[in-house]
């Protein structure tokens, strides 16, 4: 099984994180994996995004124009990631940022509340567990309980006290997709 994903949004979101700790969950599960971020020099605020590639076989280039799945955390990723994405394949997007929804009907489209869930949850930093979540339940290419030990390595060591709020959220990202 091969997942070709894009992770896209606003520097500061944690898209790159979110590329990252799925790749360190694909190499703890032995898998091949490729990350590789792009962001523009303003970083925080301006766009980021990171293609990440998990498979159990070898891939043959990062360089990838069509995706699998395209997780979107602003309307400019909708707008720009939308037409990418292969047919039979799968968007999720952060349905309290996103004002023009994607609409193409050869894929499957999933509206996740990624902002308003993490406000709920009273930490806006978990948006991207929020989506991580709803991403690995859709694709299932990594166990739940890799993420763990992935975020561990991901998470530095200050932050560790907020691995039970990072569950929290991947989890009930999960719960919000079917």
């Amino acid at each position: 099984m091969t997942q070709e994903a894009i992770f896209s949004g606003f520097g500061g979101q944690g898209v790159l994180t979110m590329g990252m700790l799925l790749g360190y969950a694909g190499i703890i599960e032995d898998k091949e994996v490729t990350w590789m971020p792009s962001y523009g020099p303003e970083m925080r605020g301006g766009t980021a995004n990171c293609i990440t590639i998990v498979s159990d076989t070898q891939i043959s280039s990062p360089i990838i124009s069509t995706f699998d799945t395209v997780v979107a955390l602003n309307q400019p990723s909708v707008d720009k990631f939308e037409e990418k994405v292969k047919p039979g394949g799968n968007i999720i997007y952060d349905s309290t940022n996103i004002l023009t929804v994607p609409t193409r009907k050869d894929i499957k489209i999933y509206a996740v509340p990624g902002s308003e869930t993490a406000v709920k949850l009273k930490n806006s930093k978990v948006l991207n567990m929020i989506m991580l979540g709803s991403f690995l339940k859709i694709t299932k290419i990594i166990k739940t309980d890799t993420v763990w030990e992935a975020l561990k390595k991901v998470l530095p060591e200050r932050y560790h006290h907020l691995i039970p709020l990072n569950k929290e959220a991947f989890l009930t990202g999960m719960d919000m997709v079917n």
